[in-house]
């Protein structure tokens, strides 16, 4: 059956950082469960994500609410490299709650503490009960299809000169090599070789 897989940028989501004592990453699947008490929410995060890994050691996680004016510099250090690496953080403005970092220059944040976890075979869902949660201003948050639009202006993607390069379209993650192996999958957002597009 054919598919439109760029259907799926219609779902109306967001862009946000997950955070965890020790780990962030760039999110767009974050979803209110419940508004009643307890109120809930939702992230989903790739099982090879070091974020996926701190959660469940910490049980507690933070989602920051990125607005559609986002430094660029944002979504390239928090969705470009791992926290096994560097401190994403470090040249950003940032507040700890209960021990868990979360950016000063976006919308606002959420704390949950994990009540649930989904397995979903390659990524987890982590159900979080609401513990706080604070707004900084009142911008218009960045929707995953304004992401999508607008990708280029954010990421700015520059490939070493003289190496061949494939750049993932979803999340802009780059391998290095002659050839892309077709079963590839991207350490970073998880999609295939077929998601990559070939720069020189």
């Amino acid at each position: 059956m054919k598919q439109d897989k760029k259907i799926i940028r219609d779902i109306l989501s967001g862009m946000f950082v997950a955070s965890t004592v020790g780990s962030a990453c760039i999110v767009d699947t974050v979803l209110q469960v419940s508004s009643s008490e307890p109120a809930l929410i939702s992230v989903c995060i790739n099982k090879n994500n070091y974020t996926n890994e701190m959660i469940k050691k910490n049980k507690k996680f933070a989602i920051t609410i990125l607005s559609a004016n986002v430094d660029g510099e944002i979504i390239k250090t928090f969705g470009f490299n791992s926290s096994r690496d560097i401190d994403k953080f470090l040249n950003f403005p940032y507040l700890e709650v209960d021990g868990i970092k979360v950016l000063k220059d976006t919308i606002g944040y959420i704390e949950c503490e994990v009540v649930d976890i989904v397995d979903t075979k390659t990524h987890d869902i982590f159900i979080g009960k609401i513990l706080k949660s604070e707004r900084f201003n009142d911008l218009k948050p960045m929707s995953y299809q304004y992401y999508q639009e607008h990708k280029d202006e954010f990421l700015k993607v520059k490939t070493k000169e003289g190496k061949t390069a494939y750049v993932c379209t979803v999340c802009g993650y780059i391998y290095y090599g002659e050839e892309l192996p077709k079963d590839f999958k991207c350490p970073m957002c998880g999609v295939g070789a077929s998601a990559f597009l070939k720069k020189e």
